[in-house]
C-alpha cells in the first residue's frame, strides 16, 4: 500500500490545504505535474526533491541536536507536517530513532509535555464530556481501525502524568505504522482525562489537562463504559488497546471488555509475549526445557502477572500440570516474597501466592528458591545488584536475567553489569536500549525486549482478519513466531531477539500467525485468504511516495 498521496483523493483539497495536511503533504517532492493539478505552482521552491533527499536533509539537521528531547520535538514536528516522510525516516532508521520516538525518551517527553506542546494530535476526552462522548468521537475526521487509549495514571515507570500521558498513545501508534505498516489514517491516539493526583502537574502553568484530582469508583467506571461503547458506535469493529492504566484498573478493565470488544492490554499481554519469546530464545542456548524453569519476578504488577500467566500457559501446553506450572513462577513485591500467609494481597497476586516461608527481600528469595531466571518489572532502577546477579551466576551455569523496566533510569541493571558480574555467562534482555558490551575479547549484543516486537503485528493481524477479540492463544502464537525469527548468529552474540531493522518482517509474520488464529477460532469477520502472509503484507502501508 504505497503512500503516494497517502490514499486520499487529491482532488478533495488544493493549494495550501494540501501542504497543511500531513497525510497529503509531500513538500518539495511534489512533481511538476502534481504541482499543476493540485494548485501548488509557486507555493514551493522550484526544485523537485526526491524523498531520499528530503530524508537526508532532515537527518542531517536532526543529528546536530545533542539533546534527545530536542530530537523528539523535531521528529514530532515532521510527523505533524509530512506523515509519509516521517514514517520513511523512521522505518529506514528504526535502530536510531525508536528510542527517541518511544522508550526511553518518550517518558521525558511526557514529563515535559506541556512545555514542548506545539500541535494537538489524537483526541483528549475528559470526564467533563460524559454523556456526549460519541459526539466528541465524531469530530475525528477519518475512519479508525485501531485506538490506543490511556488515562495517564501509570506512564511507564514514571507514575501519574495525567493528560501529559498523550505522548504514549501517539508514540505507540507511530510504531504500529512504522513496524507493521498499519496506515496512519486508521490510527487514533486517545487520552481519557479524569484528572490527576500529581500535585506538581496541578500547579504547573503548562499542564494541558483538567485541573482536578482523579475521578474514581462508579463515576470512573461509567465514564469508561460510555467511552468503550462509543468507540464501537462511531468506529464499528475498531481495536482498542489499553495503555498505561494503573494496576487497580488495568486487570479488571481487560477482563470486563476483552470478550465484548476487540481489545487488549499491551502492558499485560504484549509484555508477556515478548518476555516469553526471549525465554524461548534463552532456552535454545541452555538446551533445557521450559517445564524445568523456575522464574522469580521482581515486581508483582500487571507486567509480572501477565508474563507469569503466559509462561504458565506455555508450560501447560508442554505437558506440565497447571498446579505445578503455577509453582514454577514466584513474585516479589515491595513487602517481599508473595506467599499465602501474607494478608491483604491484591487479587491479581493471589494466583502466585504459594505456601512457602516468607522472604523479606529479593536476594533472600533467590537463595531460598534457586530460580533459573529472574525477570525485573519493578520500575525501580538498580535493584539487580552485584550480589543478586552473582548469586544467580553461582546457582546457574547460564543465568537468565531480564531487566525489563523502562525508561533507562528504571532498569534493574545495565547490560554491562549483567555480563561483567557473571563473567559473560548471563542470558540478558532489557527493557531499555543498551550498547554492545566488550568482555574478555567477546562482543555481546543485548537486544531490547521491547513490546514493539509484538503489539504492531498483533494489531495488524487483528485488522487484517477483522478479529472480534484477541485471545491468549494469539499472544502465545506471537511469542513462538518471534522466537522462531531469532537466528543462530543472533544467539551466538547473546541476542535473544531479532535485529530491529527486521521489524516489518517480524510484524508481518506475527500478524499472519494472529490472523490464522482468528480464522481457526471462528473469530474473524473477514473470509480466510488463500495465503495469509501475502494478504497481510498487501495491507501494509508503504511510506514511500
Amino acid at each position: 500500500m504505497s503512500a503516494n498521496t497517502n490514499g486520499n483523493n487529491p482532488g478533495a483539497k488544493r493549494g495550501m490545504d494540501v501542504l497543511r495536511d500531513p497525510l497529503l503533504n509531500k513538500g518539495s517532492a511534489f512533481t511538476e505535474k502534481e504541482r499543476d493539478v493540485l494548485g501548488l505552482r509557486g507555493l514551493l521552491p522550484p526544485h523537485v526533491h526526491s524523498q531520499a533527499e528530503q530524508a537526508q536533509r532532515f537527518l542531517t539537521n536532526l543529528r546536530k541536536f545533542p539533546d534527545p528531547l530536542d530530537k523528539f520535538v523535531a521528529l514530532n514536528s515532521l510527523h505533524d507536517r509530512n506523515e509519509a516522510l516521517y514514517f520513511h525516516v523512521l522505518c529506514e532508521n528504526i535502530d536510531e530513532l525508536q528510542p527517541i520516538v518511544y522508550t526511553p525518551i518518550v517518558g521525558l517527553a511526557c514529563q515535559r509535555f506541556g512545555q514542548i506542546f506545539q500541535r494537538p494530535r489524537g483526541m483528549f476526552i475528559g470526564i467533563n464530556d460524559r454523556g456526549n462522548i460519541a459526539n466528541v468521537l465524531r469530530n475525528w475526521p477519518h475512519p479508525v481501525g485501531i485506538i490506543v487509549v490511556t488515562d495517564g495514571e501509570r506512564i511507564l515507570g514514571l507514575g501519574d502524568l495525567g493528560a501529559n500521558g498523550m505522548g504514549i498513545p501517539v508514540g505507540k501508534l507511530s510504531l504500529y505504522t512504522a513496524c507493521a505498516g498499519i496506515h496512519p489514517r486508521l490510527c487514533l491516539p486517545i487520552t481519557l482525562d479524569v484528572g490527576t493526583n500529581n500535585v506538581a502537574l496541578l500547579n504547573d502553568m503548562y499542564y494541558v489537562g483538567l485541573r482536578q484530582t482523579r475521578v474514581k469508583g462508579a463515576e470512573y467506571d461509567e465514564f469508561i463504559e460510555e467511552f468503550m461503547a462509543a468507540t464501537q458506535e462511531v468506529f464499528p469493529g475498531a481495536l482498542v488497546q489499553f495503555e498505561d492504566f494503573a494496576n487497580h484498573n488495568a486487570f479488571r478493565l481487560l477482563e470486563k471488555y476483552r470478550d465484548r470488544i476487540c481489545s487488549f492490554n499491551d502492558d499485560i499481554q504484549g509484555t508477556a509475549a515478548v518476555a516469553l519469546a526471549g525465554l524461548f530464545s534463552a532456552l535454545r542456548i541452555t538446551g533445557t526445557p521450559l517445564t524445568e524453569q523456575k522464574v522469580l519476578f521482581l515486581g508483582a504488577g500487571e507486567a509480572a502477572t501477565g508474563i507469569a500467566d503466559l509462561i504458565v500457559s506455555a508450560m501447560v501446553a508442554n505437558g506440565l500440570p497447571r498446579e505445578q506450572a503455577l509453582r514454577q513462577c514466584w513474585l516479589v513485591d515491595s513487602q517481599g516474597l508473595v506467599v499465602k500467609s501474607r494478608t491483604k494481597l491484591a487479587e491479581h497476586k493471589l494466583t502466585y501466592a504459594h505456601d512457602h516461608p516468607p522472604a523479606q527481600d529479593f536476594l533472600t528469595a533467590i537463595k531460598m528458591l534457586k530460580p533459573t531466571a529472574i525477570i525485573g518489572v519493578s520500575a525501580v532502577g538498580g535493584t539487580f545488584t552485584q550480589e543478586i546477579v552473582e548469586e544467580m551466576a553461582r546457582i546457574n551455569t547460564q543465568p537468565i536475567i531480564f531487566a525489563l523496566s523502562n525508561p533507562t533510569s528504571q532498569s534493574e541493571c545495565t547490560a554491562e553489569e549483567a555480563y561483567r558480574w557473571t563473567n559473560g555467562r548471563a542470558l540478558f534482555a532489557c527493557g531499555s536500549p543498551f550498547d554492545p558490551v566488550q568482555l574478555e575479547g567477546k562482543t555481546f549484543v543485548p537486544r531490547q525486549g521491547n513490546n514493539s516486537y509484538i503489539f504492531p503485528g498483533v494489531g495488524l493481524g487483528a485488522i487484517a482478519s477483522g478479529a472480534k477479540s484477541i485471545t491468549d492463544d494469539m499472544f502465545m502464537s506471537a511469542a513462538h513466531a518471534l522466537a522462531h525469527l531469532v537466528t543462530e548468529s543472533d544467539l551466538e552474540q547473546g541476542s535473544l531477539y531479532p535485529a530491529l531493522p527486521r521489524i516489518r518482517e517480524v510484524s508481518a509474520s506475527i500478524a499472519a500467525t494472529v490472523a490464522d488464529s482468528a480464522y481457526k477460532q471462528g473469530l474473524a469477520r473477514k473470509p480466510r485468504p488463500g495465503d495469509t502472509l501475502r494478504d497481510v503484507e498487501s495491507q501494509m502501508f508503504d511510506p514511500r511516495y
